[in-house]
Order: C-alpha cells, then sequence, then structure tokens
C-alpha cells in the first residue's frame, strides 16, 4: 500500500503525492536511502514494481537511520586508519634506483606506479592513484611527493631518485 497525501489546490486536479523510500539512485529523483514525494501511479506503475523503492513506512525510516549511523562509523574508523597511515608514510624516506646519464637525465620517468610500489615495498599500502604528481620525475634528486588517501587525509613523503647500482 502506497502512503498517498491529499493536498488543498484546484479543485479537480490530482495533486496527491506518495512518500518512497529509494532503493536505488534513481536520475533526477534522488540517491539511495532518501525518503521522496511522488505522484501515486509513478510509485505504483515505476517505482516499485521495478524494485528502484519501498513504501516509506516507520520501520522502514528506522532502518535506513541504522544503516546510515554505522556506515558513518565504518567511515569515521576508515579515515581514522587513513591517519595513522598518513603519519606513518609522512616520516619515511623512499629510494627508488633508475638509470640515469652522466648529467642526472633518467633514461625513463619515475611515475606514480613506481613510487607505490617503493612505498609498498617499505610497508606501506599506498596505491597509485593516491600519488599526486605533476608530471614524471624525470631527473635524479629528492622530491618531496603530494599523497591524497582520502579527501580528509593528505600528507606528503620525501621520495629520493638515485642512479641505479650497475649503471646505464
Amino acid at each position: 500500500m502506497v502512503h498517498v497525501t491529499k493536498k488543498k489546490g484546484v479543485a479537480g486536479s490530482t495533486n496527491s503525492t506518495a512518500e518512497v523510500l529509494l532503493v536505488h539512485d534513481v536520475e533526477h529523483l534522488g540517491k539511495r536511502g532518501e525518503i521522496v514525494r511522488v505522484k501515486p501511479g509513478y510509485a505504483r506503475n515505476y517505482l516499485l514494481p521495478h524494485g528502484l523503492a519501498t513504501v516509506a513506512t516507520d520501520e522502514n525510516k528506522r532502518m535506513v537511520e541504522l544503516h546510515r549511523e554505522k556506515l558513518k562509523a565504518i567511515e569515521a574508523s576508515r579515515v581514522r586508519d587513513l591517519s595513522k597511515l598518513a603519519d606513518a608514510v609522512s616520516k619515511y624516506s623512499a629510494t627508488i634506483e633508475a638509470n640515469a646519464t652522466a648529467d642526472n637525465a633518467l633514461y625513463g620517468s619515475v611515475g606514480a606506479k613506481d613510487i607505490s610500489d617503493a612505498l609498498k615495498a617499505g610497508g606501506h599500502k599506498i596505491e597509485p592513484e593516491h600519488v599526486r604528481l605533476e608530471g614524471p620525475i624525470r631527473e635524479l634528486g629528492m622530491y618531496t611527493i603530494k599523497l591524497k588517501l582520502h579527501e580528509k587525509v593528505q600528507t606528503e613523503v620525501k621520495v629520493w631518485v638515485v642512479p641505479s647500482a650497475t649503471g646505464a
């Protein structure tokens, strides 16, 4: 049963709405977990049969609120863990060996994957998408690389690019 609310309006018009809880994101309507008001026919003929929404009962509203609280707790825990990782990485210095010419120019370049691999070798779980480079590193030297682990967690790491022991 869809809960229908009659609004005062023009006589003969159908100004009634149904309150539904979205189960999936619906374009131009809302995101999953939101309670929206729609025309009863839209709810009855499209949203409910396609499994995009359910009737917004008090029990369903409570369940959604409990789920949101759990998600917030999980996200807070994840941010705390990433903050600890960021703190550890900021105190770490990675060394990457690369083939270089006599005038310190690299034959190739050092990119986000190389930096990620060096940090993983040091025991830090940093993925290439966390590394924020303005461009590939093409010379030997020390670089301060920005890392963005989460919207709320950012840090920097020192990366040394040194000539490889085997030479070029």
